[in-house]
């Protein structure tokens, strides 16, 4: 293959689709993604550019005709395949090595190949004007929304608490963080605002790898894996505030900082509640039943609900990645099986592999070979391949990102007809300003490998058995959640400031 010819002819080809759509992305900075290699292959790259070339084109090919097709075009950014000059990626690689944290230091960029991944840059939009305001991005890792209710299913725990809180315990007894996060994704993808609220607020006081906010295109708030450093809700608060001087409860002038922190959750969950424009989404109720819409662990009080409505609006960035991650009907339990089903006709059959595309292309048959599965399994191969390739676009629905841009209007601006038809919405809080215009995306949608299925039931395996040999109960040595970083501002409420008349 030509690779340069190639990356010319996509690029006229991406270039040419945006300029028929008017798409915003074409002003967009834009944000380089390069393969990575282990540190042990740094000397001898175990690809070839051809090779590292058709890596990536799998990258924008599932995202662009399987993932694309399931969570929704329009949360959608594929990108394209790029061809960069060597001495650039070099140079790249030697300016980023002391950025990046010790713990990733395990592998190393592809310096050899010159492919890379080009994206928009969604920290830093297009339609955001220099001399505003600098736009927000909030970056949410979400993880698994629903309790697995397969027949396979062998511990009964694993029907009750969710595989995230489950796995906090896990990270936690092997060192990985200092403490457990309170944020159960039940809670976010239950589409009740008190329980979304509750979690993302559990998200600000220990973000782990969960949660990033970027200011101006910069990452103002994240963790640090294997830190035990307080999260600076201070620094935060000081960055947030200018965005929400026109709140409800004000003390001498000054908005409290409950009122800051309320009124972020509120944009956050209007946003993550919204259709990304495009119509009127229908309210989908909790089909699971009541009882499997909560998972135990979670310490959100079901008294506490005022409102009992659950479910999400079908054309919400939630409800579509909660049903493309139920595509895993069997769990890893269920699906083990399968996937050795298909491991020994591989085996018998090698050149089988390309017509059952384990390795792609990720095109519309691929698509269709997971949408017309059927519901009884008949023994065949073709079933099988069919839920592995189900369970392998369910799990990267439970490891995608969602980013959701915050651009502030003044209450001057008139709407712009043309953000509507660009997937723009507003937020006005309960009728007032601040406001916001904000998209929603979904990023991190790489296609899941076939091998990896055996490591994935090995961990599902370690995580029930931690969990269940600790009862729950977190190792000793551990540290107790942040519970006092909201208290903190909840107490400056009740701070009474007299004035002389």
């Amino acid at each position: 293959m030509d690779i340069a010819r190639e990356t010319r002819r996509r690029r006229r080809r991406y270039t040419n689709k945006h300029k028929q759509t008017n798409s915003p992305e074409l002003n967009l900075s834009r944000v380089l993604r390069l393969l990575k290699y282990p540190a042990e292959d740094s000397e001898n790259p175990p690809q070839t550019v051809e090779q590292a070339f058709r890596q990536i084109q799998n990258i924008v090919d599932f995202s662009s005709n399987v993932m694309s097709s399931l969570l929704g075009e329009k949360f959608i950014h594929s990108g394209e395949v790029v061809k960069l000059p060597l001495e650039f990626v070099r140079q790249l690689s030697i300016k980023v090595q002391h950025q990046r944290p010790a713990w990733r230091c395990e592998k190393v960029m592809d310096i050899y190949s010159g492919c890379a991944l080009c994206l928009p840059n969604l920290t830093s939009p297009a339609l955001h004007q220099p001399t505003h305001t600098p736009p927000l991005c909030i970056e949410i890792k979400p993880k698994c929304g629903f309790l697995p209710s397969s027949k396979h299913v062998s511990k009964d725990i694993k029907t009750k608490v969710c595989r995230f809180c489950m796995h906090q315990h896990y990270k936690v007894a092997g060192g990985k963080w200092k403490r457990r996060s309170l944020y159960c994704p039940l809670d976010l993808f239950s589409g009740n605002r008190q329980r979304m609220h509750f979690a993302i607020r559990h998200l600000i006081e220990e973000p782990q790898n969960n949660l990033k906010i970027f200011k101006g295109g910069q990452c103002i708030y994240s963790s640090k894996e294997g830190s035990d450093d307080a999260m600076d809700l201070t620094s935060l608060l000081h960055h947030l505030r200018p965005y929400f001087q026109h709140g409800n409860i004000r003390i001498n002038s000054h908005m409290t900082s409950k009122a800051v922190l309320n009124d972020f959750i509120q944009v956050l969950v209007n946003a993550l509640l919204s259709g990304g424009g495009g119509g009127d989404g229908g309210v989908v109720t909790d089909r699971q039943g009541e009882g499997r819409s909560f998972c135990e662990a979670s310490v959100f009080n079901k008294e506490r609900i005022r409102h009992g409505s659950q479910g999400l609006p079908s054309d919400s960035v939630l409800f579509r990645t909660l049903q493309t991650q139920m595509l895993d009907t069997l769990d890893i339990e269920g699906l083990y099986p399968l996937f050795r089903r298909v491991e020994q006709h591989l085996q018998d059959f090698p050149k089988e592999r390309t017509r059952l595309q384990m390795d792609g292309p990720y095109n519309e048959a691929f698509l269709e070979k997971l949408q017309k599965c059927p519901t009884e399994d008949d023994g065949s191969v073709e079933y099988a391949v069919a839920k592995v390739h189900q369970y392998r676009v369910a799990m990267t629905a439970k490891d995608c990102s969602i980013m959701v841009t915050l651009v502030p209007r003044s209450e001057e601006e008139e709407d712009d007809e043309g953000l509507s038809s660009q997937r723009w919405l507003r937020d006005f809080l309960s009728s007032r300003p601040p406001a916001f215009s904000y998209s929603v995306s979904i990023l991190d949608l790489d296609p899941k490998p076939f091998d990896s299925i055996p490591r994935q039931l090995r961990l599902d395996q370690k995580i029930v058995s931690c969990y269940l040999r600790t009862g729950g109960a977190l190792p000793k040595g551990s540290m107790p959640p942040h519970s006092g970083i909201f208290a903190a501002a909840e107490r400056e409420d009740c701070t009474l400031l007299f004035h002389p008349v």
